[in-house]
This record gives structure tokens, sequence and C-alpha cells, in this order.
């Protein structure tokens, strides 16, 4: 279990870096010119380390449904998506919009089953749970505008 949790927490900084480099790539190339950069850099890496790690067996498919290989075209969405938020809004602000939808969507997928993921029975802690990841994120965005509208406020004169 701690492997994963490591592992976890590990990839989503890792998530969070990218986002950070895609923006600047970003600023001096298109989205889709990004995108591309992103993907094809990532494909030659992972094409690389998968040769080096598993030789041969790196194209041993098995029995995997034509559909699953879709997750690459899902993969242009994401690198799109996510480097435009992060030029709009910030990385902080777009990765923890990004991480709310991540986990609502996964709790709706795990609770109805989908795509051969096993069901997994809706509860109101995990209800609680995603409501107060999006009310700390709430605060954080909030918090901090409030705390900046009131820095501009004038002081008014004391005599």
């Amino acid at each position: 279990m701690w492997q994963g949790l490591l592992l976890a927490a590990f990839g989503g900084a890792l998530v969070g870096l990218q986002n950070i480099f895609n923006k600047r790539v970003h600023e001096k190339a298109s989205p889709w010119t990004t995108t591309t950069l992103v993907l094809g850099m990532g494909f030659a890496a992972s094409l690389l380390m998968g040769l080096l790690m598993e030789g041969e067996q790196l194209f041993n498919l098995g029995n995997m449904k034509l559909w699953f290989w879709f997750s690459g075209v899902i993969g242009v969405g994401v690198v799109v998506c996510i480097t435009q938020a992060t030029k709009l809004l910030g990385p902080t602000y777009a990765t923890s919009i990004a991480l709310i939808s991540q986990i609502g969507f996964a709790l709706w997928w795990d609770t109805q089953g989908w795509m051969g993921l096993e069901k997994v029975p809706f509860t109101f802690n995990q209800a609680a749970g995603v409501l107060i990841i999006v009310g700390g994120i709430l605060v954080f965005k909030l918090g901090g505008a409030v705390k900046l509208r009131s820095a501009r406020k004038p002081l008014k004169d004391a005599g």
C-alpha cells in the first residue's frame, strides 16, 4: 500500500510540474504545437524506456480490447485542456479544479461500475470527502481574493 501511496503522490507532483512546463511552452507556441511536443516527447521517452525495460514484451498486447487504445486520444484532450486552463487560471487553481473533476468523475465511474470497474457503493463519506476538497479549494481561491480586496481599500482618515 505504501508503494501505491508514494507512486500516486509522486505522479501528482509530476502532473503539477508538467502543467508548469506546458504553460511555459504554450507561452511561445500554439496549444496544438504544445500538445504535439508534449505527447510526441512522451511517446519517444515511453518507447525508449519500454524497449530498455521490457524488450519485445513491450509489444505483447494480449487480448486487449481495441477501444482501450484510445487512451492516447484522451491524453490529447487532457494536455490541451489543462494547458489552456493553466494559462487562463494559473497552475494552482487549474490543477485544483482538474483534481476536483478527476475525483468526482472517478467516484461516479466507480459507483456505476463503468468500463469494467468493480462497482463500489456510493457512501456519505465519499460525498463528504469530495465536498470537503471542493470547500478547501474555494477557501483557498476565495480567501486570497477577499484578503487582496481588503488590502486594496484605502485607509480612512483618522482626523
